[in-house]
């Protein structure tokens, strides 16, 4: 494995690279995208929450791989060009938005309903009492479950591979397919998705202890 990650350490430190930007794009546009859709099912107009619950059912029972696939294909058909990377980083964040949504939304609805009535009763406004007060009491219950979700998405940005995306998997499937040494090539790559994961996890267990 080692001698594999010398010989063709350019091409795995450009995947590792494109991995990590995919992931960082997909993880703050899907905590963005994911937080405005949990607050739009729990909004106290039906129809809100009825367009929240319609985004999340459909990008959560979708597979990832047709999520990115419709943009790397379809969108390109009729609309403009997009390349592997950006059809990949699309899919990811909005698939994962749907599974962060649905995390957010039962953060907020195990917050004592009680903390929302005694703001309103104080004159704050619904949005003021969700911003101030029931939303970070929320965000403290969901840093374990956020925690796998952000790990999920790094391990799921392998679907660049199947869109010419020039991350981690692709460019070791392109090393695996030039060797034929697939055993170490893939150990390789399982490494550096560790090196991705591992720190992440640690940190998100920190924020758990530091905010519990």
């Amino acid at each position: 494995m080692i001698s594999i990650l010398v010989d063709h350490w350019p091409a795995f430190w450009s995947g590792f690279l494109f991995t990590l930007g995919s992931s960082i794009l997909a993880l703050i546009g899907s905590l963005i995208v994911g937080t405005v859709f949990a607050l739009l099912e729990i909004s106290e107009r039906k129809w809100v929450r009825i367009i929240g619950r319609v985004y999340v059912e459909i990008f959560r029972n979708i597979p990832l791989l047709v999520i990115t696939m419709f943009f790397y294909v379809v969108i390109p058909m009729f609309i403009a060009n997009v390349n592997g990377f950006t059809a990949g980083t699309i899919g990811l964040t909005i698939y994962t938005s749907a599974f962060i949504a649905e995390t957010i939304r039962a953060g907020i609805e195990a917050v004592d309903p009680g903390q929302m009535e005694a703001a309103r009763s104080n004159g704050l406004s619904y949005l003021q009492a969700m911003t101030h007060i029931v939303f970070p009491q929320a965000i403290k219950i969901t840093i374990p479950p956020l925690g796998n979700q952000f790990i999920n998405l790094v391990k799921n940005s392998s679907v660049l591979a199947f869109v010419a995306g020039f991350d981690l998997m692709y460019q070791g499937n392109l090393i695996a397919s030039t060797t034929f040494d697939t055993s170490n090539t893939y150990l390789a790559v399982g490494l550096l998705y560790l090196i991705l994961t591992l720190p992440l996890s640690y940190f998100m267990r920190y924020l758990e202890k530091k905010w519990a």
